[in-house]
């Protein structure tokens, strides 16, 4: 829906179109979508490039972990930076870098380069995230309060999956497999740029925005209390959906050697898709049940997916990485719907970048252990101690949650 408002200038008053506020709620819920998507769109192609490359476990984690840690500095650096420039150009220049970032990746010819665009893809998308999902908070309708909240919460899940399927389905069928995604991506976010533009300005600029750039992680005072008792839950989930990212299509190889290139692409899909249901499920649940049941689905999703190598099972892999997803997608929802609504509009950006920061940092450092292991002892006893660690992880957030007071 197209609406008029007038914009002062120097020399005459314009009117610019904008969109209003239902479409511009959903314009930043696609490039969240979007965003997460094209994180996940290499995770099938990556075993055409060790196949191509002839490189190492360790290197793919490495490929992997080089976004998520670049996204980490992103969230640390420039998570706040639209609360003090405004959303409109914060994003629109972060997805523009992403454009460029699935340029390198259609160009890559080698590890060095493939690592080089994973670092700039995590750059634009933690400045991005952080300004998109404050966006979502901001063009909420106030007659329907928790849209926000949800889409926060759902639309990574729900571009991861689509990201990993569209590129699994074009390993399988498109020429030129590991240029046609990026081609597409890159078309798809300098639209999204050009969208944000005719945006209304939610964001009130202020100073401060160099003293911003500082590193940190700025969460709600209000929020912190949850974000102490989450904490566990989180690094559980993240940690076993970075396993699944970047080691998950390696484990289906080892289950079955012979099965077809799509199915390690779509062990990635099932745990978003699963997360995804999880999320929309959860929503009519108290946050903190959503949360406590979303760390004990995580204790036999990852159990299972052990067992997946033992028993020779896709089956038992595939139903493990089910059941995982939907607790990692019942986590995510709980914890988000614990953090964000203590926050004052001031602090929503950062508060957001501080649980993609705890979240992230969770996903890439064990990935890149789990790599070194796989190396030294094989990928069998590295997913075995993976999964025990998630374990014990998930049981200290149950613990920790019992404690807990029942006020919400």
């Amino acid at each position: 829906m197209l609406s008029v408002v007038a914009t002062p200038s120097r020399s005459r008053t314009r009117r610019l179109p904008v969109l209003g506020r239902r479409s511009a709620f959903s314009l930043h819920a696609c490039v969240l979508i979007g965003l997460l998507g094209a994180s996940s769109a290499p995770t099938p192609l990556y075993a055409l490039y060790q196949a191509a490359w002839h490189f190492s476990a360790m290197t793919l984690t490495v490929v992997f972990s080089a976004y998520a840690l670049a996204l980490l500095v992103a969230l640390l650096t420039a998570g706040t930076l639209s609360d003090h420039l405004g959303r409109r150009p914060v994003l629109a220049g972060a997805l523009l870098a992403e454009g460029l970032a699935m340029a390198v990746f259609a160009s890559a010819q080698g590890v060095t380069a493939l690592i080089a665009a994973r670092i700039l893809q995590g750059l634009a998308t933690g400045v991005a995230t952080s300004a998109a999902g404050a966006a979502l908070l901001d063009f909420e309708d106030p007659d329907r309060p928790g849209r926000a909240t949800l889409a926060n919460g759902i639309t990574p899940v729900a571009g991861m999956a689509a990201g990993v399927l569209a590129s699994t389905v074009l390993v399988q069928y498109a020429p030129a497999p590991t240029r046609t995604v990026y081609v597409l991506l890159l078309l798809l976010f300098a639209a999204q740029a050009a969208a944000v533009l005719l945006t209304t300005e939610t964001a009130r600029p202020r100073s401060g925005a160099w003293r911003s750039l500082r590193p940190g992680a700025a969460v709600a005072p209000a929020s912190r209390p949850a974000m102490r008792v989450l904490a566990p839950g989180v690094v559980a989930a993240w940690a076993l959906g970075g396993f699944y990212s970047s080691l998950g299509p390696s484990l289906a190889r080892l289950i079955a050697p012979h099965t077809s290139r799509a199915t390690g692409g779509l062990v990635f899909f099932t745990l978003t898709a699963a997360a995804g249901l999880a999320v929309h499920a959860a929503r009519t649940l108290p946050a903190r049940t959503a949360s406590r049941a979303g760390s004990a689905l995580l204790i036999p999703g990852a159990l299972l997916t052990l067992s997946g190598p033992h028993l020779h099972s896709l089956p038992a892999l595939f139903a493990g990485t089910a059941l995982a997803g939907a607790g990692f997608g019942a986590v995510t929802q709980g914890a988000l719907r614990l953090l964000l609504p203590p926050a004052a509009p001031g602090e929503r950006a950062g508060t957001l970048a501080a649980y993609y920061v705890l979240s992230y940092l969770a996903m890439s450092v064990p990935a890149v252990l789990a790599g070194l292991l796989t190396n030294l002892y094989g990928l069998q006893s590295a997913a075995s101690l993976y999964a025990v660690t998630v374990v014990l992880l998930a049981l200290a957030g149950l613990a920790r949650a019992a404690r807990q007071p029942r006020t919400s």
